[in-house]
């Protein structure tokens, strides 16, 4: 049995926006969670509980706590009960977004190391991922990211100068390369392939892996209208990231 000072927690976090009432649910939850009122492994009240103390459907509580488990924020051990996730910091999988704000928005530093950062002639593989000459020119980075000290992802990305012309005199330690292509080439498109991965003895060393840690692989491309502006390779240890996307079939 969940104590009842857990179940006066929840009802009382239930705010009286607007939202509908699985969302308010969810945030609710959220909210005990990232307060720290409830910890990882702890067992969160039952769909029945739930239904008793708030006065919702069981519908709803029950929709609640499955895209709560689906986001990462709890786990349902079938025939146990529903307990709060370990925190696994996560990125979007559907979507282009800053890494240095997705780590702000948990509270967290980031900071970042440029390993390599220079002009160089395509290979035939770059040229063709973005659709240009093998042998033309384009701009190359390697810049690792961390998250309050802890490497997280490992951005290698070249770069079309046509789109950016400017990408080699941005100050990379300042900015994120998001921020500069945003403004120099807004995103109209982008080009997602995810893989998992065996890093390289360089990219381990660069995450700070144990030997036979896999990672997770983003193949990036993205355009600004019709031309394409980056080609990137984004490395994540498995153990510390999950990709998160979702969307919606509403007609």
């Amino acid at each position: 049995m969940v104590d009842q000072q857990t179940l006066l927690q929840l009802a009382a976090a239930m705010s009286d926006t607007p939202a509908p009432i699985y969302q308010r649910v969810k945030q609710a939850i959220v909210n005990q969670i990232r307060s720290g009122h409830w910890q990882p492994h702890q067992r969160v009240p039952s769909e029945s509980e739930l239904v008793a103390e708030l006065g919702v459907s069981r519908m709803t509580i029950n929709r609640a706590l499955r895209e709560l488990t689906s986001e990462g924020f709890l786990i349902r051990m079938q025939g146990v009960g529903t307990f709060v996730a370990e925190a696994k910091a996560h990125t979007a999988l559907l979507e282009v977004h800053n890494i240095a704000d997705e780590i702000a928005a948990r509270g967290h530093r980031h900071r970042s190391h440029i390993v390599e950062f220079i002009a160089r002639p395509a290979s035939e593989e770059e040229a063709a991922a973005l659709d240009i000459q093998p042998g033309q020119q384009v701009f190359y980075s390697q810049i690792v990211h961390y998250e309050n000290d802890m490497p997280v992802q490992v951005e290698n990305r070249c770069v079309n100068p046509l789109a950016a012309p400017d990408y080699m005199i941005q100050d990379f330690d300042r900015v994120t390369p998001y921020t500069y292509l945003m403004q120099a080439a807004p995103l109209t498109a982008g080009e997602h392939i995810v893989e998992a991965v065996v890093p390289t003895r360089h990219e381990r060393e660069l995450l700070q892996l144990a030997e036979h840690e896999p990672c997770l692989l983003i193949h990036r491309r993205t355009w600004s209208g019709k031309t394409v502006v980056t080609s990137a390779r984004l490395l994540y240890p498995g153990s510390r990231y999950q990709l998160f996307g979702r969307f919606t079939n509403e007609r």
